[in-house]
């Protein structure tokens, strides 16, 4: 990559953690069930990415039914990541929800380990700990405040295995779609889940003021945009460096929590949450390190 295209995609990528910051206030902001939330989240965005997904319907050829099984089970995760992070947001502080919210790469790890035997190494596994630890002290932090903000920190923990889920198993099938096609599908499933779960449960589907209808929109576009951002930059940048801008979501989300709702923080929480961001800036700077060097070696042997 060369200075220009460096440059270039500062400001988008700003954007894109300005635009996810905003979804934790969102929710904060609505009285509506989070599994309401959710649904009405994958089904306007759903709408709102059809007229690419009927620019590219010709990619609609190479959909397999092995990868029409995979992308349910991709929308199965995500519907449940998104109820379980909402609901999180209903019992606990956007700090503390989206700060648990950046230990995502460190499961993904564990996720890799456990389902493809990937290795890390020694100084992986201590940033993983510092995190975890961190994490450990948010809790305890929010036992302090009620049992309910403690229930809150476990949703999140929850959603960030439910969305790793969805990540596993999307890995090669966004390879073989194009990223238009996959978003719609998964969204789609998921809205499917969404609606099955509301059903069963009896959660009324109507009778919302128009401001949570509002709201419903909102997350459909803000934090879709920054969804769309992140894939774009991916034309020129790795996926670890996307996911350094985990780190910016939380610090973004207190802050605007901060202004808009009033929130605040405790010293134990304030000092778990930098353990946190302190944790896994080292962990993925580490990731991306090895990754680069794994990457010269091959080039070597090529041309070896």
């Amino acid at each position: 990559m060369n200075q220009e295209k460096s440059k270039s995609i500062i400001l988008p990528l700003i954007i894109a953690i300005i635009g996810i910051s905003f979804s934790s206030i969102f929710v904060k902001w609505s009285d509506a069930p989070a599994s309401i939330l959710s649904m009405y989240r994958m089904f306007f965005a759903s709408v709102l990415l059809s007229p690419m997904v009927w620019k590219n319907r010709q990619q609609l050829q190479k959909v397999t039914k092995k990868t029409v099984l995979f992308l349910f089970f991709s929308g199965v995760f995500l519907a449940f990541h998104f109820v379980l992070w909402f609901s999180s947001l209903k019992y606990t502080t956007v700090a503390s929800s989206t700060i648990i919210l950046a230990l995502q790469p460190i499961v993904s790890l564990v996720g890799g380990f456990l389902l493809f035997k990937e290795r890390t190494t020694a100084s992986a596994l201590v940033t993983m700990m510092l995190a975890i630890i961190g994490a450990m002290m948010i809790g305890w932090g929010d036992l302090g405040l009620s049992q309910e903000a403690l229930l809150g920190d476990l949703f999140s923990f929850f959603s960030v295995i439910a969305v790793v889920g969805y990540l596993l198993i999307g890995q090669t099938i966004v390879k073989q779609l194009s990223h238009w096609i996959y978003s719609f599908s998964v969204f789609s499933c998921a809205t499917i889940v969404l609606v099955i779960y509301n059903l069963v449960t009896d959660v009324s589907f109507t009778g919302y003021p128009l401001k949570e209808w509002g709201i419903f929109l909102l997350l459909a576009i803000v934090p879709s945009i920054s969804h769309v951002i992140n894939n774009w930059l991916l034309n020129y940048v790795n996926a670890t460096t996307i996911s350094m801008s985990i780190l910016g979501e939380p610090v973004g989300a207190t802050f605007l929590a901060f202004l808009l709702l009033g929130e605040r923080l405790t010293a134990w929480q304030i000092a778990g949450g930098v353990l946190v961001l302190i944790g896994v800036a080292m962990f993925l700077t580490h990731q991306q390190r090895r990754s680069a060097v794994t990457e010269t070696y091959q080039l070597e042997e090529k041309t070896s």
